[in-house]
């Protein structure tokens, strides 16, 4: 355990940035969580995150030692597609949750990563480490990892900014009606299914921005480039859904009789881009559709050789 002190030599509208800006490379819900534990003293008394700091201020924090990591590293196989010191970039496979939690005490990306690389980042917690942004379960493709906290930090800001790219494929169920668009709506809990997430009114949940382009049409269904702009829970499928046509194998929101026998929704990670946390070089990746996707693309006579990543 360490302790923090120092006299504010500015104003400040909020507590929490002013901590943040004296412990480079701690994420705001880190500096949240010292605030809730009690950590922080404002002219000796206890501070809330939310309170404006003025010039002259003594501010005092206690940051508790980290917490090692206790999720045991497993033998999984991992589609690592590039790695340095900093980051490391996976094709995650469909059916591999992120990480531990409810349900899921092991075999997660997390206890494959633990196995495979080095080192991680530890701004995410004991279960989370390396951890800056998921996918669900069942959508495969890429997700970008760190290695230290500074990176991890970076990236995050990057998702926050809107300076980090990432884009879906997906087959939709039926035919999309318009060639582009864009669906900006609020997501939150499902008021009658508190497990999914749904399209809500404003002040029920957060903002949530996709912005879709058909690649092909052929036999009743859509094939679709998803461009995500702000990263809700289950967010492409919620909005396919409320566009009237769910991805394909999508169990929670979509059909549930299935025609194509598949594992879980029809929804891929293709292309990820980036500005490397260190050396600021702006970086692309893609990663093609894996095969089971390829071949109900092939059964409804989709022109595979025509897709784009």
């Amino acid at each position: 355990m360490r302790e923090l002190s120092f006299t504010a030599q500015k104003n400040y509208v909020r507590a929490d940035i002013c901590l943040c800006e004296h412990m480079e490379g701690t994420t705001r819900s880190a500096v949240k969580k010292l605030f809730e534990s009690g950590y922080v003293f404002i002219n000796s008394r206890a501070a809330k995150p939310s309170q404006p700091v003025s010039e002259g201020d003594e501010i005092f924090c206690t940051v508790p030692d980290p917490v090692e990591v206790s999720v045991r590293p497993e033998d999984i196989p991992l589609d690592i597609v590039y790695e340095d010191d900093d980051i490391a970039v996976i094709n995650k496979q469909q059916g591999l949750t992120v990480h531990v939690g409810n349900g899921n005490p092991d075999g997660t990306l997390v206890n494959a990563l633990l196995f495979h690389l080095k080192n991680l980042s530890g701004v995410g917690g004991e279960l989370r480490p390396g951890i800056v942004h998921r996918i669900d379960k069942n959508t495969s493709g890429l997700m970008v990892v760190a290695k230290n906290d500074t990176a991890h930090v970076n990236l995050a800001k990057q998702i926050e900014q809107k300076t980090c790219s990432r884009q879906y494929l997906a087959l939709l169920e039926g035919n999309l009606k318009e060639d582009e668009g864009n669906v900006t709506t609020y997501i939150g809990r499902s008021p009658s299914d508190r497990v999914k997430m749904a399209v809500v009114p404003a002040g029920k949940g957060k903002i949530a921005i996709t912005d879709y382009k058909v690649e092909q049409r052929a036999s009743g269904y859509t094939f679709c480039r998803f461009i995500l702009h702000t990263g809700r829970t289950h967010q492409i499928r919620v909005h396919a859904k409320y566009l009237g046509h769910p991805v394909v194998g999508d169990d929670v929101y979509g059909i549930k009789k299935q025609r194509f026998n598949l594992n879980g929704q029809l929804l891929h990670a293709c292309r990820l881009e980036l500005t490397h946390p260190k050396t600021g070089e702006r970086m692309s990746f893609t990663a093609p559709l894996p095969d089971y996707f390829l071949n109900v693309l092939k059964k409804l006579s989709f022109d595979i050789g025509g897709i784009k990543y």
